[in-house]
Order: structure tokens, then sequence, then C-alpha cells
């Protein structure tokens, strides 16, 4: 009975990629599946594949608690004085183990695991599909977008935990919980996963917007590899990334008409006309699935919000670098099609600080004259940008620094910014990478773990309650040592 009840709950999570016919996506009746005749047509696999993406979306990860806890924590924003407690916790380091948000985020990631482990573990069944029903090459496809996720989960996963329990089954098996296995074998389960996706997914052009493709996978185990070092294997695989490019306007990357451009790797899907009933009251607590995002809300200007730019944020930007604009509103900006000129952003606040910008990035003003929270632009979640500067910074390792400064000169160029010299020293462009990374990838939470990954976080974090050897990683959740009988305090991270 257990397998018929888990396999239902697995689908309760599906939900409807943009651009994906209805029809194609719903099941005529959950209640009817069963292990023995489910993953029999199409539409079924689709759906549970679907269902993987779906929990992405929720507030515990990338509806909210994603961008807040890593902009708090790399202090690129600063609170107003009405900010939420559990938002002050990341920007002053006082979060522990109790907190619902650290929670939410480990559920979101596990049920996601979970949804794709349900595929993977099946995949011999989708297999044995005939080729009338489902060809060769899809059936790879769909297996490789669940390992595609299931790698991106435990990503997230390792980057805020360390090592953390590993799941391959689906679920049946694993009612009493799995020990903390190391980080090196929990990166390595990623490794594969995204080695197996990018050898089967589609190219960019062959794929449904909105699904994982071969130059997310190459992308992201090029990300990989450069996180634990491997510099040598990180370029080459984004050296096999193809049809990609800069927008012209940096600002494109982050309005809704504008999804899905040439410069968008990955991103997460939210579509408000799909419906806001959920918005509020995000089911399973925070873990369900939804069709907006809090950005508007938390990140807002005139409206109600918790955070705006910080100063050292903001003055880090050179004097006519254009992704000042795309990123912030200062007073006399226009909006709402230039109807309205914000006139109120350089107001005392917080015992005194001047607010010097407002985030413009991800928010609704550029077409509305109001920020209600409910934003159902995509989250881009890797850009080519990103990749130009992830190449760079292999190159300047164990490449040529000429050739690493002729990708942050393809950056600074869009940013209508003047090229570097390229007899600058290794050390210099080192700096250089860390300031353009700073400015072109602002309020796109990836300055947290660039800090931890280059050991600059207790020098750029002075000041702060930022702790060496404690704060690097988040502690494992109350809930989770309680329930699971094979992780007890002692396996919890130091200092927690």
């Amino acid at each position: 009975m257990k397998k018929y009840i888990l396999i239902i709950i697995a689908f309760l999570g599906v939900f409807t990629i943009n651009s994906c016919s209805e029809d194609d996506l719903e099941l005529s009746n959950p209640n009817q599946l069963s292990p023995d005749t489910f993953f029999s047509t199409e539409s079924q696999v689709e759906s549970s594949v679907n269902a993987a993406y779906a929990n992405l979306q929720p507030f515990g990860l990338y509806g909210r608690v994603m961008f807040y806890m890593m902009d708090n924590m790399a202090h690129e924003n600063s609170g107003n004085g009405q900010q939420e407690g559990d938002k002050v916790t990341f920007a002053d380091f006082s979060f522990d183990s109790s907190l619902p948000s650290i929670k939410d985020y480990w559920d979101g990631c596990y049920r996601g695991i979970n949804k794709a482990n349900f595929v993977i573990s099946n995949a011999e069944k989708i297999n044995e599909l005939p080729e009338g029903t489902l060809t060769a090459a899809k059936k790879a496809k769909y297996i490789g977008e669940a390992r595609f996720l299931r790698a991106h989960y435990y990503w997230l996963l390792v980057n805020r935990y360390g090592g953390v329990p590993i799941y391959l089954g689906d679920g049946t098996d694993n009612t009493e919980g799995q020990p903390r296995s190391t980080k090196a074998a929990v990166i390595e389960l990623i490794i594969d996963d995204l080695k197996y996706a990018a050898t089967n997914l589609y190219d960019k052009g062959a794929e449904t917007p909105g699904r994982a493709t071969k130059g997310a996978a190459q992308a992201f185990l090029g990300k990989v590899y450069l996180y634990q070092k491997s510099y040598g294997l990180a370029l080459a695989e984004f050296n096999k990334l193809s049809g990609y490019a800069l927008e012209t306007n940096y600002y494109d990357n982050f309005m809704e008409e504008t999804e899905h451009g040439v410069e968008s790797i990955f991103e997460v899907e939210y579509d408000i006309a799909l419906g806001t009933e959920q918005f509020w009251w995000s089911p399973v607590n925070g873990t369900g699935p939804i069709n907006a995002t809090k950005r508007g809300q938390d990140y807002g200007v005139l409206d109600w919000f918790n955070v705006y730019p910080s100063d050292d944020l903001v003055a880090e930007f050179e004097t006519g670098d254009k992704r000042f604009a795309g990123s912030f509103y200062v007073a006399g900006d226009t909006y709402n099609n230039g109807d309205n000129t914000f006139v109120e952003l350089d107001f005392a606040e917080n015992g005194g600080n001047i607010r010097p910008a407002a985030w413009k990035k991800y928010q609704n003003y550029y077409k509305q004259p109001s920020e209600n929270g409910e934003s159902g632009i995509n989250v881009k979640v890797l850009r080519y940008s990103d990749v130009l500067l992830m190449m760079a910074e292999c190159e300047n390792e164990v490449g040529s620094q000429a050739s690493a400064i002729g990708y942050i000169n393809k950056v600074r160029t869009r940013a209508g910014l003047a090229d570097l010299d390229v007899s600058l020293s290794k050390d210099a462009v080192f700096k250089a990478i860390v300031h353009e990374r700073k400015v072109e990838l602002a309020g796109e939470q990836v300055r947290f773990d660039d800090m931890l990954r280059w050991g600059i976080a207790a020098t750029e974090l002075a000041g702060t309650n930022f702790q060496v050897g404690k704060n690097e990683l988040w502690p494992i959740p109350d809930a989770e040592i309680s329930s699971n009988i094979n992780i007890n305090s002692e396996d919890q991270n130091p200092g927690f």
C-alpha cells in the first residue's frame, strides 16, 4: 500500500511548464496509478519529470528563500526597519537549526530529489516502452532531465550543508533515513548525473523553453568542476557550449517579455497567468508549488519591502557602467513605461541610513505603477555572462591571462566599459574577475559562494557576525535530526 501512496504524492507536485500543453501534462486519475501500470505512455513519463521541476518553484527555494538568504549573507542587501525576522538572521548570521527557512530549503530539495528518483529508478521500465510509444532518444532525454534535476537539488544541498544523506531509490525503502555522506560522495553523484544529462539532453533550440538542455548540463558540470578547482576540466565543459551569446541589452535578462533569450542557460519558470491562489499560502510548509515569487515584495521600491541594495554593492559599479541602470532604480528614474518618476528613494531610515538605490532586477515597475509582490518573472539560475567569467577564471589559473582578459572584456563591452589591458598580471586579472562577478551578477545569489571558494569571505564580511569555521555552512535542520535515526546531534555542522 505504501508504494501506491508515494506514487500519488509524487504527482501532487505536477506543475505545467509554460510552453507545454495542459492536455499533455494532466493525469486522468492519479488515484488509479500503480507501479505495475505507470510509465506506459509518453504523457506519463513527461508528467513524472515535470513533477521534479515543480519543486524548484516553492518559497523554500527559488520562490523566496533562495534570493534573500544568499543576497543577505553576501551583504548585497541592507534591511529596512521592518525587515522580517528570518531575513535578519541571514544578514547577521544568527540563524540556527530551528529556523523554518532552513528546514523549508532542506525539505524542498529532498522533495525534488524524491520525484527525480521516481523517474530514474524506473528507467528500465521507461526503456522497455516500444519505439512507437517513445523513441530511444526521448527515453534518454527524459531520464537525463531527471538526473539533471537531481544533480541540481544535491548541488543546492551540498553548498549549504556540506555532506548530506544520499537517496537514490524511489522513496519506498528509506523509512528510517540515511546517514550523512561525505561532501566528496555528493559531488561525485552530481558529476555522474550531469555527465549523463550532458550526453542525452537536447540542444536548446530543439527543446521546449523551460526544460533542461545539453548546454545547461555542460555549463553546470563546468561550474561544479570549477568549485572543486579542477580548472582544466571546467574549461573543457564550458568550451562545449554553443548557441549562446550576451543579450545586447543587459536588462533584457530580467523582464518577463524577454525570458529564454540567447543568454539564458537555465531558468526557473513562473507565470501568474496560471493562477495565484497558492501565492500567499504555499502548501506543505513552504515547499508546495507556486506560480509566482515574492521577489517583488521583498525587493520592492515604493511599496512594502524587506531589503534594498547595500552601499558597498552600489559603490562597486564604475562610472558609466550600463549594468547599474539595469540593476537599480535611483531617484529621478522613470517607471511604468515612463509615466511616473521615482521621487522618494533617498529617504532616511534605520537610524539615519540613506537608501542610495532600490532593486530593479526582477521587479515589475517597468510595466506597472506598483509592485504587489506577485512576480511572474522567471528566475535566471545560470546566464552566459556567468559562464564567460568562469571561463576567465579557469584561463587565469591554468591557461593564459590574455585569454582570461578576452572573456572579461566581452562582458565589459556589453556594459559600455573600456577593455582591460591584456598585459595585466595574474593577480590583477583575479581582482578584475572578483569585481566583474560582483557587479554583473549582483542580486543573483552567487556572491556568497564566490567569496567562500575564493577564501575572501572573512575579509569581505569583516564587521559582520560571520564566523570562520561556522557560517560557511547552514545547520542540519532540527526536524531532520529528530526524525532520521541515522543522524544525531554529533553529526551537526560545527558551531551549531
